[in-house]
């Protein structure tokens, strides 16, 4: 084979000048492959290297080669990075559903049966809740909003009590106006939340400060007035009074229908505590009252609720603790005599304490500051510790006490006529409560139940009110 002529002085200076900035073009482009394609590129430019004007030609085709894959190169990383940034979006989940059914068989003793004879009563009452995230809402700010639905349905009215403050011991019952004889569902909520981010992600794609706006068929309880220890009927405590503030619920300072229900709005801010260790919140209610609250009157004079909340949290983000102050006034409540309407006022109080890993403490105050009833301060306490101790760590035991204080004004109504209880009506009526939630399975709950009430509805001398009874929880 014959050898290649030798390369003139000006013509391999220029080669390998040209050589320099293709091999430092094919580094850019392609990291780690410089030398190759250095090497290709000078394979045809030594061919060509007698030939100046062939050399720049093949010189510009390189180049051009180079820039186009330095194009590809940009546009598969593009759409590499936005393939990651899909594939790292959280799923908007669909529609959840949830129930449950209780029943509840409870017997009174003569002292505090209506009926003057020991009683019993069995009722049940089942729940379907529906939530749906509904997506962003562009035109108002790139809300997210979400959907929920709960029918109830059920039958029973449950035990009827002599004279109390606390209304009732069994908080289960439901039953439509048609009475036991008619079984059908109603629509006991239907919201829909919109939620402002004020802040990044947080766990679970939830903004760890927020703003959010809730408006429909509400359930009062479920924004305000919360508890963790005392506020489930279907788990925990069954007596009213211990399952909310008793001047809201029992005294009837919500005014809501006879469901407990009412159309409203809540608008709250909340901030998770990423930073902070402590979740904080701040919350207003403005809920329709008396005829309206059953969409058969108007909304003026509705039922006004705002609430202060913090609860600190603990290394795994769950909360040790919620501590909760709140007031509320409503222009659709009635006086003593329930013939005229007359405002009633107050403020409430709504603790509970997580204490090393077995117990869990509560303790709810309320005070009526305008407005008359039958009693007009309540404190309630209470304790729950889980059945760890004497293996069963799914069981829990609980306790709880209270005291309602009769109203002065209900005092002087009382011993001024006698017509209407039969006796002058004065000091604290006394309640307490203790159950014993026995699991079966993840799924089925047993719970004993046994409560007391002395001195009921403010009368010194009657007999202790005893309620027995047992109720069976089925949740999926």
């Amino acid at each position: 084979m014959a050898c290649q002529p030798p390369l003139k002085p000006r013509v391999l200076t220029r080669l390998l000048s040209h050589l320099d900035l293709c091999g430092q073009q094919a580094r850019r482009a392609l990291p780690g492959l410089g030398l190759p394609v250095l090497l290709l590129a000078a394979s045809p430019a030594l061919q060509a290297a007698e030939d100046t004007p062939a050399l720049g030609e093949q010189v510009r085709q390189l180049g051009t080669r180079l820039q186009q894959l330095e194009a590809r190169n940009r546009a598969l990383e593009e759409r590499l990075r936005a393939q990651e940034a899909e594939e790292a979006a959280p799923e908007e989940g669909g529609l959840a559903v949830e129930g449950g059914v209780v029943a509840v068989w409870q017997r009174s003793n003569a002292a505090g049966s209506a009926e003057g004879r020991a009683t019993g009563r069995l009722n049940y009452r089942g729940d379907l809740e529906f939530s749906l995230p509904m997506g962003r809402l562009s035109p108002l700010g790139e809300a997210q909003l979400s959907g929920f639905g709960h029918l109830r349905f059920g039958q029973g009215s449950g035990l009827a009590l002599r004279p109390t403050h606390t209304a009732t011991g069994n908080s289960v019952p439901f039953e439509t106006a048609g009475g036991s004889e008619e079984t059908y569902a109603i629509v006991a909520q239907a919201w829909l939340q919109a939620s402002w981010p004020l802040a990044g992600s947080g766990l679970n794609d939830q903004a760890p400060s927020r703003v959010e706006l809730t408006a429909g068929k509400l359930d009062l309880f479920g924004f305000f007035d919360q508890n963790a220890v005392a506020g489930d009927e279907g788990a925990q405590f069954l007596n009213n009074v211990f399952v909310h503030n008793p001047l809201l619920d029992s005294g009837g300072d919500i005014g809501a229908d006879a469901y407990g229900l009412a159309p409203g709005v809540r608008l709250a801010w909340v901030d998770e505590g990423e930073d902070s260790g402590w979740r904080l919140g701040l919350s207003a209610g403005v809920f329709a009252s008396g005829a309206g609250a059953s969409f058969n009157g108007g909304l003026g004079r509705p039922l006004v609720i705002v609430q202060a909340e913090a609860s600190p949290k603990q290394i795994n983000g769950e909360p040790r603790g919620s501590y909760r102050l709140y007031a509320w006034t409503n222009g659709h409540t009635t006086n003593l005599a329930g013939d005229a309407e007359q405002r009633h006022s107050g403020w409430g109080l709504s603790l509970d304490q997580r204490v090393g890993r077995d117990w869990n403490l509560f303790a709810r105050w309320g005070a009526r500051t305008e407005g008359e009833g039958s009693f007009d301060r309540a404190l309630t306490l209470g304790a729950e510790q889980t059945g760890r101790a004497w293996g069963r760590p799914h069981d829990s035991v609980g306790l709880a006490l209270g005291w309602l204080r009769t109203d002065a004004a209900w005092t002087a109504a009382t011993a001024a006529d006698a017509s209407l209880l039969g006796y002058a009506a004065r000091g604290h009526e006394r309640v307490g409560e203790l159950y014993y939630r026995y699991q079966l399975n993840e799924r089925i709950e047993l719970s004993p139940d046994v409560q007391w009430i002395d001195r009921a509805g403010g009368q010194g001398d009657a007999r202790r009110v005893v309620l027995t009874g047992l109720r069976a929880s089925i949740g999926f």
